[in-house]
């Protein structure tokens, strides 16, 4: 039988290991993928430290996978071999409960899949995965570019359209590292009066290119106040991990704001008068189905929001992982496999 590479990680903690396996075989209800590219998310750390109970090791990581369907398993419909396809955070569902049609899958109370954890991921030539977590791929995108789409892009896509916020509303998006970067693109993009915060001014231009039309340092300014004096912010999506950055916006929403979290912050310290006074609030989102995956595709297409990536072949996962870990990746890191 035909062999293909993977990178598998042994034990939780484990290094990442290339080795050969047997290329796998479908079986009812999922479809066989040749990897063409799988985006390295901050999220594959759950599988490469054992961060999530229950994972069966070894596991191949990656949830941002783009490649064509090369065999249909028994009993898959709407599927045919030949078309391009992604599979993201979400791993294939029950359909059955709120969590799952949600997207949440670390909550699915019956049959929710997370890829890369409940099952092997992209980081290989070839991956099984169960048809409900298909999205369509347009030809338009190539598979670098649809791969960080899967994750980072659903994310911010997924919030911001879920907000609650209209066009011409005041948007900010704080942060403009590999989530933040596509954010303003999509707020920019869906009608929103964006404005970019980060640290520096040497971002200023950077935000600008992407579509914001305010920029704010804050280094050298208080977030909060220059929100204010916007008229205060209807949705602050936070792509950062600092809960200190994200709580020093919070004074900028305005009446019946919301500040949507996206970045895994070790902790957040949140007013109860400030949102008492103002109706405000605090939400989290957490990513998506495979139909708002397609959706967000669709989107990209249709807008001109492209993501901004570091590729590195397969063979250099361990390099293309620490530069994602260390905070040295400006935007994504993408994996491709020749394929």
């Amino acid at each position: 039988m035909s062999k293909m590479r993977a990178v598998q990680v042994s034990q939780p903690g484990g290094p990442f290991e290339i080795v050969e396996r047997e290329i796998p075989e479908p079986g009812a209800g999922t479809v066989r993928i040749k990897v063409e590219a799988c985006g390295i998310c901050h999220s594959d750390s759950i599988t490469k430290e054992g961060h999530f109970p229950g994972i069966q090791y070894p596991r191949v990581p990656g949830h941002e996978v783009v490649g064509v369907i090369d065999v249909v398993g028994e009993g898959v419909a709407g599927w045919t071999a030949g078309q391009r396809v992604g599979v993201g955070w979400n791993g294939g569902y029950c359909g059955y409960c709120e969590n799952c049609r949600r997207g949440n899958f670390f909550a699915c109370s019956i049959a929710g899949q997370v890829t890369g954890i409940h099952y092997d991921g992209g980081y290989a030539d070839y991956m099984i995965a169960p048809a409900s977590a298909l999205a369509l791929v347009p030809d338009e995108l190539s598979a670098l570019e649809a791969g960080p789409l899967m994750c980072a892009g659903l994310t911010t896509f997924n919030a911001l359209r879920n907000s609650g916020a209209r066009p011409g509303d005041l948007v900010a998006v704080l942060g403009l590292g590999g989530l933040g970067h596509l954010g303003v693109q999509f707020a920019a993009k869906m009608g929103f009066r964006t404005v970019a915060i980060a640290r520096g001014t040497d971002k200023e231009a950077l935000a600008k290119q992407l579509g914001a039309h305010l920029y704010i340092d804050s280094q050298a300014q208080d977030p909060a106040a220059e929100l204010t004096k916007l008229g205060g912010a209807k949705i602050i999506l936070a792509t950062v991990t600092n809960g200190e950055a994200m709580n020093a916006t919070m004074g900028g929403l305005s009446v019946g704001g919301k500040l949507m979290v996206l970045g895994a912050a070790e902790s957040l310290n949140v007013s109860p008068l400030l949102l008492i006074m103002g109706s405000r609030s605090v939400a989290g989102w957490y990513s998506g189905t495979s139909i708002d995956s397609q959706d967000t595709l669709a989107f990209s297409v249709l807008s001109g929001v492209r993501s901004m990536n570091e590729v590195f072949p397969l063979e250099q996962v361990n390099e293309a992982y620490e530069r994602m870990m260390s905070g040295k990746a400006r935007f994504r890191i993408v994996l491709t496999t020749g394929n």
